[in-house]
């Protein structure tokens, strides 16, 4: 069996434990040591430490879910696949695309696999859509558009999202880079990128909306907005080909009930042939994504999505980013 060690035992590293399933949980670590003993607790047989370094280095492991803060995810990340051990990394995986290399130069070496956790790819409506999607049933792509946001909590700017330093960038880099993913995994790359960030509500140093509208190389775009202004929490992705659209919202609790609706378009037009699939169950993303990572480990091939993923997307962001001081200090 699979030994693990989660690192970061907040809200995140507690769902990586408890998705665990095939595999092993043996060590909590977290610099707060009581949120490493009580994550610990919930776990038979797992230890706790405030000392990760140790942790990656432990003989009895073979992989590291990794779950801190933005700073520190590709110093972990890093340093655990240079120890040979398997990586599953929360994405973004780092604050910068350049923070990811060492990452990637220490798994080259060791032979070490990594995974980013961009975990809405696992969502059951994404699952059936993909399915569709591979099947050839929407013909040729044309575009997408893909909305998602949350409105915050009181104290929201003075947490460590709002924080460049610790974590990169805002809403952009928080949910954008969902979306980013999304948006890649159904029409490929983009060497388009338009971008308008803003700091509309918070009182914060990040931006809280981002507005985007990426190309491919064939003519393909996808119109993206994050917003950590939306009063009433949205999820909403649309996949446009040209006979068919697949459209996903909700993605299950406050976002409300995840739905996948598939409108094939008739040959006389009008109104659609449409089929709807709705998943009230509990989110099982997690147990997903992370037994896709067992297979992967199992199979000695390489995650998707993985660093390249993770890097594909802060090209954007950092484009956007670019843009936006170039047009501020103009």
């Amino acid at each position: 069996m699979i030994r693990a060690a989660v690192i970061g035992c907040g809200l995140i590293g507690a769902k990586r434990a408890k998705a665990a399933k095939d595999i092993q949980i043996v060590g909590c670590c977290d610099v707060d040591e009581a949120r490493a003993h009580a994550l610990a607790r919930t776990v038979p047989g797992a230890d706790a430490s405030t000392d990760w370094q140790a942790t990656v280095r432990r003989p009895d492991l073979d992989l590291v879910f990794v779950a801190t803060a933005h700073d520190m995810l590709a110093a972990i990340a890093a340093e655990a696949a240079a120890a040979g051990k398997h990586v599953l990394i929360e994405k973004p995986g780092a604050r910068t695309k350049a923070e990811l290399a060492p990452v990637r130069e220490a798994a080259r070496r060791t032979g070490a696999l990594v995974r980013v956790g961009f975990n809405h790819r696992y969502h059951r409506a994404f699952r059936k859509a993909r399915e569709i999607f591979e099947s050839g049933a929407l013909g040729e792509m044309m575009f997408v558009r893909g909305r998602y946001g949350h409105g915050g909590r009181p104290g929201y700017d003075r947490e460590w999202r709002a924080v460049p330093e610790k974590s990169g960038g805002g809403e952009l880099v928080d949910q954008g880079m969902h979306l980013i993913d999304l948006a890649r995994w159904f029409l490929g790359d983009f060497s388009q990128v338009k971008g308008m960030i803003g700091t509309y509500f918070w009182d914060m140093p990040v931006e809280d909306n981002a507005f985007l509208l990426l190309g491919t190389p064939s003519g393909k775009v996808a119109s993206l907005h994050a917003t950590w202004t939306e009063w009433k929490n949205l999820f909403s992705f649309e996949i446009y080909g040209r006979g068919a659209k697949l459209e996903i919202s909700g993605l299950g609790g406050s976002y409300g009930t995840e739905r996948l609706a598939f409108y094939r378009m008739l040959p006389e037009m009008g109104p659609p042939e449409t089929t709807i699939w709705e998943y009230p169950a509990a989110d099982d993303s997690w147990q997903e994504e992370v037994a896709e990572f067992v297979e992967d480990i199992r199979l000695k091939r390489q995650p998707s999505p993985g660093i390249a993923e993770a890097e594909a997307a802060w090209e954007i962001v950092e484009t956007v980013y670019r843009e936006a001081r170039h047009d501020h200090h103009r």
